[in-house]
């Protein structure tokens, strides 16, 4: 086998356990045992893709912090939910966040993503389609979550979750597969927290680039002050 044969060869198999983890709907056991045979070379697999997704979702987190936070990014408290071995992290810290913390339902993954020395602490074994329990509500300034919603992986209401443990006036951030947002209610999710004052949509980014076979939208919602919403829901 020649080199490009080589070449394509290491791509097309990257597709197809990338194709993989989108069949595996939102199982725990099965999402589980998936990314502990997959953490090892999970990077070299999506690097092969063209997975840019991390380094768009930092961006837009160093946008909002520049526009919108009084304190400056190493103040900046950030929760990478979905972590993965760490890709998010690292684009973070190059932009100057350091407060950063990960969660990840493979704990493979999260040992993948200690080994960067760019969070502050990391958890494995969590899993994103229920209550973040030892998480604190109102615990951070920015939740980023990159990758996450994808077909086979979290529904789309974990995004209540991850507005819980957002503070008032904070931010979430996510990216979610052209294929996820067709196929899935997350827009009709996005409007009941509307809705129901949870958060508001402060920009959305359709049609991104992402990965080479994909397209993603990247979300940015904005928290109500507690204050504020609690006003308006009395009204």
């Amino acid at each position: 086998m020649n080199t490009l044969d080589h070449q394509t060869a290491l791509e097309q198999t990257a597709r197809k356990r990338i194709k993989d983890s989108h069949a595996l709907d939102g199982d725990v056991d099965r999402l589980t045992h998936f990314y502990r045979g997959w953490a090892s070379s999970y990077e070299l697999d999506v690097g092969r893709d063209g997975y840019c997704g991390p380094m768009i979702v930092a961006e837009l987190a160093g946008t909002v912090q520049t526009a919108y936070l009084a304190s400056e990014r190493p103040a900046i408290a950030i929760l990478d939910a979905g972590c993965g071995t760490g890709l998010v992290g690292v684009e973070l810290k190059r932009l100057g966040f350091r407060l950063i913390d990960g969660i990840d339902l493979s704990e493979e993954m999260a040992e993948q993503a200690r080994g960067t020395g760019v969070y502050r602490h990391v958890q494995g074994d969590v899993d994103l389609n229920g209550p973040l329990s030892e998480y604190s509500s109102a615990s951070y300034d920015i939740t980023v979550c990159c990758g996450v919603f994808t077909l086979g992986h979290i529904r789309p209401d974990a995004l209540r979750e991850l507005a819980r443990v957002t503070r008032p006036n904070g931010f979430i951030i996510v990216s979610t597969r052209k294929s996820y947002a067709e196929t899935t209610s997350f827009e009709d999710e996005v409007r009941r927290l509307q809705d129901a004052g949870v958060l508001v949509t402060a920009q959305c980014l359709n049609d991104g680039k992402y990965i080479a076979e994909e397209g993603a939208h990247y979300w940015v919602f904005k928290l109500p002050d507690r204050a504020c919403a609690e006003t308006e829901q009395q009204l």
